[in-house]
């Protein structure tokens, strides 16, 4: 196997593992704040359609990706002021974003299913880009892949390295205790579910405008759950949300290319191996867990029961 061989499969794992990490660290650092939201699904797929419809009137790719963060921004602003200000129950009401997410979706995209657009483009800097074996990989991608590994190092320095990244996970500790100290905790809850929110909506646009630059309904196919299942198999931890993302496009690529050798399995069952290989990676963790105890921020431990 060549090094242009392995850097191109690399690629391919790199672009599927995007969308996983714009989504799983935007979760995360809601659930840092002590807020659960299962409609990342529905603000990914909304955001798919929001980013290639405006794309696709202004004929532009940036208008598109800022479009389908601010198609993940509102719905997650909804969610805010549903949970945050109102005190609804977390668990109904992502859920309720999600098939309204899955709606609008369906109709912003009702005119577009199978238009096709030409993809993001792709960073060129001579000298670099043309490097044999990691030309490409490193200085030959599009701008969201970029932006997902800045991200990942930005969020991971605030949570870690500043105080108001301290206050947000005090805060998803013991919003009680926060309150006392006269923190702002619906503020902070708040501006956490819009980041969060923006980034899915983000994660959606490249899916239907760099990753197969066209719109499908359903073209997300359950990535919204596998963020939100990596936030848990990453610990609550950035680098490792990534570490995630890129074992699931790992196991993607790896089911793409055993349809392609003819293996024999049915196809089902091999589109199925990523989400296999999520479970299982969860399960291990939760065994290794068992002992050391659970490393999720308190209040997460607290959703089910309505906010008084």
């Amino acid at each position: 196997m060549t090094l242009d061989i392995v850097q191109m499969v690399l690629a391919t794992v790199l672009a599927a593992a995007t969308p996983l990490i714009l989504a799983g660290i935007g979760e995360l650092v809601v659930e840092r704040s002590g807020v659960l939201n299962l409609g990342v699904e529905g603000m990914m797929i909304f955001g798919a359609a929001a980013g290639f419809a405006v794309a696709m009137q202004t004929d532009s790719t940036l208008l598109g990706a800022l479009g389908g963060a601010a198609g993940g921004l509102l719905l997650s602003a909804l969610f805010g002021i549903l949970t945050v200000g109102l005190a609804a129950n977390q668990v109904a009401s992502g859920l309720s974003l999600t098939i309204l997410g899955l709606g609008l979706s369906g109709l912003v995209g009702a005119s577009y299913v199978g238009v096709k657009r030409d993809p993001a483009p792709h960073l060129q800097i001579p000298g670099l880009t043309d490097l044999p074996g990691v030309g490409k990989l490193l200085f030959g991608q599009d701008a969201f892949v970029y932006l997902a590994a800045g991200l990942v190092a930005a969020v991971w320095w605030f949570l870690w390295h500043t105080r108001k990244g301290l206050t947000l996970r005090a805060i998803g500790d013991d919003h009680v205790a926060t309150h006392a100290l006269g923190l702002h905790v619906r503020k902070v809850r708040f501006l956490s579910v819009l980041f969060g929110g923006a980034c899915a909506g983000l994660g959606g646009a490249y899916l239907s405008l760099a990753y197969t630059p066209f719109w499908s309904p359903g073209m997300t196919a359950g990535r919204g759950w596998i963020a939100l299942a990596l936030v848990v198999f990453a610990s609550w931890k950035p680098l490792r949300v990534a570490a995630g993302a890129l074992l699931f496009g790992g196991a993607t690529v790896l089911q793409l290319h055993a349809q392609a050798a003819g293996l024999g399995l049915p196809g089902q069952l091999l589109s199925a191996v990523p989400y296999l290989a999520t479970i299982l990676a969860l399960v291990l963790l939760s065994l290794g867990q068992r002992q050391g105890g659970s490393l999720a921020p308190a209040a997460l431990g607290r959703v089910f029961t309505p906010s008084r």
